[in-house]
């Protein structure tokens, strides 16, 4: 695993190099065959450019050869680079007073780095993963880990072929298709008979004598000894590993944005991407919305309401009012006939202009424009008592939108797994967030408002 790992810091320097040349061939090209050598001061552009670029994707990392990687993150991560070279590259230059590209020009630069630099990525991902199947390392394990060969079986791509495992007893019936080898006193003389062995993961935590015995052969012997921690056998969840110091620790759950520069990040995009809003679309949304409400339905525009956001602190919620004024707006979910709704109601709810006033929570910092959606408390006292991981949502802001949201569960939770389903993708998003993969979400969102959803109501 370690030999991995070593090569996957090799190939992030040399995929980094790459986007960085691609950039360069494609600016230059744009330059040279898009007519722009007039306005370009090429070889100064191109460094300016190249070094802004190169920056941005250091920051961003490489996902292609984390085995929990899928293409559409990859393609995400790209999109994420290429959009934030468009932001900074355009204010650098605008503050050096340095003319840039007209807007056709940049629109066609845009796209040929997107798609080259997608498709260069995912060839190299291609590669690893056909490299990594090809050249397996032999593997056995001390303990019977049904957990652990699982993933390992079902992940070729870690580049590890299993022999089989060594425990005090066999376990047909946990370990099928993986061949029992004898008990830990054998397994110093079955490395000895396979000198192709180049990895023994140990997951037993008794006989800690023969333990040693085997950690010392492995280290005399060039083969590489890990401990796996018991932990899958009372928790079925991937856990992360962190460190303070020299002290390592298992957390059960994957947090990006625990890391300060994350939280800037999202932070840093809600309140530019919000106030934009409110000074620019809302006002005149807010006129049109506003005569309407008044000329349909009595009342107040407004509608606010205590949510339960970021560690279960409680907020007032805004939204356009979408209902008559009654008793039951803090207890009672809004359901597909309501008869609480307007016509006008109605029709907000299902383009989700309802849900606009919500920039305002997300400028004070109460929401994001991305996150799990934010509950009525009453729910929140229901759910977290029969869903045991229903306030893990809470470990982040909630948002205007969410991936739950875009993937099928919005709107009424008629039964008990509709909430399940919806705290699953809530806790997925939480820990694959990313900067694209919020964009990606926003770009659904307002797909789905054109396109339509039945569960908007």
């Amino acid at each position: 695993m370690k030999t991995i790992q070593r090569h996957n810091r090799l190939l992030d320097v040399l995929t980094l190099i790459g986007d960085v040349l691609i950039c360069i061939a494609i600016y230059s090209a744009a330059i040279r065959f898009l007519d722009l050598a007039s306005i370009v001061e090429s070889q100064l552009r191109i460094l300016c450019f190249t070094l802004i670029y190169g920056c941005i994707v250091a920051n961003g990392g490489v996902l292609l050869f984390r085995r929990d990687t899928r293409p559409f993150q990859i393609v995400l991560l790209v999109f994420r680079n290429v959009l934030l070279l468009v932001i900074f590259g355009l204010m650098v230059m605008n503050v050096a007073g340095v003319e840039t590209m007209p807007v056709k020009s940049m629109i066609v630069f845009v796209a040929a780095q997107f798609g080259t630099a997608s498709t260069y990525r995912l060839i190299l991902y291609s590669i690893v993963k056909c490299w990594r199947r090809s050249h397996m390392h032999n593997t056995i394990f001390v303990g019977a880990n049904e957990t652990l060969y699982k993933e390992m079986r079902n992940q070729l791509d870690v580049g590890l072929h299993i022999d089989g495992y060594f425990g005090n007893t066999e376990h047909p019936n946990q370990m099928k298709k993986c061949p029992y080898l004898g008990t830990p006193e054998k397994v110093i003389d079955y490395l000895r008979e396979h000198p192709e062995v180049q990895e023994v993961y140990c997951s037993m935590e008794k006989q800690s004598d023969i333990i040693l015995e085997i950690i010392h052969y492995c280290i005399t012997s060039y083969v590489r000894f890990y401990s796996v921690p018991s932990t899958s056998k009372y928790l079925h969840h991937r856990m992360s590993m962190y460190s303070i110091g020299n002290v390592q620790f298992l957390s059960l759950y994957r947090e990006p944005l625990s890391f300060i520069e994350n939280r800037i990040l999202k932070r840093t995009f809600d309140i530019v991407f919000s106030a934009l809003f409110l000074v620019t679309l809302f006002p005149v949304i807010f006129v049109i919305v506003g005569i309407i409400t008044k000329l349909t339905m009595p009342g107040p525009i407004f509608f606010k309401q205590k949510r339960t956001g970021k560690n279960d602190e409680e907020f007032y919620c805004y939204k356009f009012r979408s209902m008559r004024v009654n008793d039951d707006a803090d207890k009672v979910q809004a359901t597909k006939d309501d008869p609480r709704k307007t016509k006008w109601g109605d029709i907000m709810r299902k383009t989700n202009i309802d849900e606009l006033p919500q920039f305002w929570n997300v400028l004070k910092g109460d929401m994001s424009v991305v996150g799990p959606r934010p509950h009525m408390l009453k729910h929140t006292e229901e759910y977290s008592k029969l869903i045991e991981t229903y306030m893990i949502r809470h470990y982040v802001k909630p948002g205007v939108t969410g991936w739950s949201q875009v993937t099928g569960f919005r709107g009424e939770t008629k039964e008990l797994s509709q909430m399940e389903g919806r705290v699953r993708r809530d806790i997925w998003y939480i820990e694959n967030w990313s900067f694209g993969l919020d964009l990606y979400i926003i770009v659904k969102t307002v797909l789905n408002v054109f396109k339509g959803d039945e569960s908007a109501y």
